[in-house]
C-alpha cells in the first residue's frame, strides 16, 4: 500500500506536531531522533514547496500602453 502523499497544510500540521513532543522533552532518545528526522524531511519538503509556489507568483505592472503586463515575481530579500 502506497503512502499517502501529503498537502502542504498536513505536513505543516504534522511538523507542529513534532515540534510539540520534543519540546515536551520526556519522548526516549530514539524516539525523538525519528522525530526529528522526520521533521528534517517535512520542513525540507515543504521549503521545496514554497519556493515552487513561488516561482509561479506573477506581478501585475502597467505597460506603456497602461495596460497590466505579467512579470516575474522577484523577491525582496537580500
Amino acid at each position: 500500500m502506497a503512502a499517502k502523499k501529503l498537502s502542504f497544510e498536513e505536513k505543516l500540521s504534522r511538523l507542529e506536531e513534532i515540534v510539540a513532543a520534543l519540546e515536551k522533552g520526556d519522548a526516549p532518545l530514539a524516539d525523538s531522533l525519528r522525530l526529528f528526522e522526520e521533521g528534517t524531511k517535512l520542513v525540507n519538503a515543504c521549503s521545496t514547496e514554497l519556493d515552487k509556489a513561488e516561482q509561479q507568483v506573477v506581478k501585475l505592472m502597467k505597460g506603456p500602453d497602461g495596460a497590466p503586463v505579467e512579470l516575474p515575481f522577484e523577491s525582496t530579500e537580500d
